[in-house]
């Protein structure tokens, strides 16, 4: 059974950071593209980077580039996003997506002062 669990959610004023994490299982984590996506209130869903392995190439949304860092550690299954200088348009549910086909749960990040 496939599982994707986020976790690394908050409450968090601008300018801040947080890191995410999202730990998979149910599948061959290394031979997938692992993505972080997030929606808004009545927004659609939007990709915000993602990772492919092996080889490690990253693709950022602009809106996110030189604040936020994808990562993947195969030998544990987890892909991080490392957030920085959150902005309050940063404030969305962030999805954990394997391949295109597996989604989590979804953890809430909040950016607010």
């Amino acid at each position: 059974q496939v599982q994707l669990v986020e976790s690394g959610g908050g409450l968090v004023q601008p300018g801040g950071s947080l890191r995410l994490s999202c730990v998979a299982s149910g599948f061959t984590f290394r031979t997938y593209v692992m993505s972080w996506y997030r929606q808004a209130p009545g927004q659609e869903r939007e990709l915000v980077a993602s990772i492919l392995s092996p080889g490690g190439t990253t693709n950022y949304a602009d809106s996110v580039k030189g604040r936020f860092t994808i990562s993947r550690d195969n030998a544990k299954n987890t892909v991080y996003l490392q957030m920085n200088s959150l902005k309050p348009e940063d404030t969305a549910l962030y999805f954990c997506n394997a391949g295109g086909y597996y989604w989590g749960q979804g953890t809430q990040v909040t950016v607010s002062s």
